[in-house]
């Protein structure tokens, strides 16, 4: 898959976790979705292309996530 498709579901999993009250909670949330429903392989290439270009075209919330996250992830 390419990078841009995978960005662009990530920051509709963001939109989702961004309602909640609790912040912590919205970050763990969006971690948790990409580890337990996510291909490995769309995971690494995620995880490349912020290694790559940063958070570019990553809402703030799933960047956040990622950059905390990272070892569940990885």
């Amino acid at each position: 898959m390419h990078p841009e498709g995978l960005v662009r579901m990530a920051n509709q999993i963001g939109e989702f976790f961004a309602a909640m009250p609790n912040r912590e909670q919205a970050l763990e949330g969006i971690a948790t979705h990409l580890k337990k429903f996510w291909d490995p392989r769309m995971r690494r290439e995620l995880l490349a292309h912020v290694d790559g270009q940063g958070s570019a075209g990553l809402q703030a919330i799933v960047a956040e996530a990622i950059q905390r996250h990272r070892a569940l992830l990885g």
